[in-house]
């Protein structure tokens, strides 16, 4: 393998031309700077530089040979910079899955864009899932991060859980149905209607989250058609197929021929929680932690 020091000495020369002025640039004398240069020259099997008692030039093999070298160098340079950016924390790659509702939270958004500002050289890898899946992909290392709307079951220590509270839930509407018209409708004249939700089997926290509401209120839920996205729900609605409660974020999506109207019960909310390995978190992970309690504090 090439000395790197080596290659360093010969593109001091190549730039000088003049072993006198490269001496004094890397701070040697002289006669050692030719001995290096002779032992890469041999090591390589070809002159570098036709020398002379007056000129120094570099030869056909030594030109050619030369973007190779400084390539080499610039390389080991930015080998030596990410290595220290991998040890500090600030680079790397960071994994993130998070439900599909999460996504259009102002949180969510700000999060990712002030981490990757921040953080210019993660890497970081974005994976939309139902939360019920969430919690297994952090504990086998899937995922670094999860953001879910659905709590692991109780007395699990692997996980741990950072709650960021409530998101109040708000009712999507046809514009043409009579309910729009309200400034705000309860929960049974809501079911009444179908209501749209993700799938059974999806393992929606949001679904887990309305289900308990119904129960404790203790009124029927009309099953409605499912979509597997928070814009499928939406279109559904607009369509006319039933009603359906979402985050209050989800009133971003201005679809046509949806109106979303607050709920008269002010505990309805959906959680919004990060989830990470209780054990072995990473610099990075930490990181992002930051980056959450900073917005979150600014609010």
């Amino acid at each position: 393998m090439l000395d790197l020091r080596k290659l360093r000495y010969f593109l001091t020369v190549a730039e000088e031309l003049h072993f006198g002025r490269a001496a004094l640039r890397l701070h040697l004398a002289q006669p050692p700077l030719t001995r290096q240069i002779s032992a890469l020259e041999s090591e390589l099997g070809f002159r570098l530089f036709d020398r002379t008692s007056r000129t120094v030039t570099l030869t056909a093999q030594g030109r050619h040979f030369l973007p190779y070298a400084r390539a080499v160098l610039d390389q080991a340079s930015l080998t030596e910079v990410i290595a220290g950016k991998l040890a500090a924390g600030t680079a790397g790659q960071l994994a993130l899955g998070y439900a599909s509702s999460i996504a259009l939270s102002d949180l969510f958004s700000q999060t990712i864009q002030a981490f990757a500002q921040r953080f210019p050289d993660v890497q970081l890898t974005l994976v939309e899932s139902a939360s019920s899946s969430l919690y297994s992909q952090v504990i086998d290392g899937r995922i670094d991060i999860g953001m879910s709307r659905l709590l692991p079951e109780s007395g699990q220590t692997e996980v741990q859980v950072l709650s960021l509270g409530g998101e109040p839930l708000v009712a999507a509407l046809s514009s043409d149905n009579p309910l729009a018209s309200q400034d705000e409708v309860t929960l049974a004249e809501l079911s009444a209607h179908p209501l749209i939700q993700f799938p059974a089997d999806y393992g929606s926290g949001l679904n887990e989250s309305i289900e308990h509401l119904y129960r404790r209120n203790g009124l029927p839920m009309r099953p409605g058609p499912s979509g597997r996205q928070i814009t499928s729900i939406i279109a559904l609605v607009a369509a006319g197929r039933g009603v359906a409660l979402v985050p209050q974020c989800t009133k971003t999506l201005a679809k046509k021929g949806v109106t979303y109207r607050p709920l008269a019960d002010p505990e309805a909310c959906a959680q919004l929680l990060i989830l990470t390995r209780t054990q072995g978190r990473s610099l990075l992970v930490e990181a992002f932690m930051g980056v959450v309690d900073e917005l979150l504090r600014e609010r």
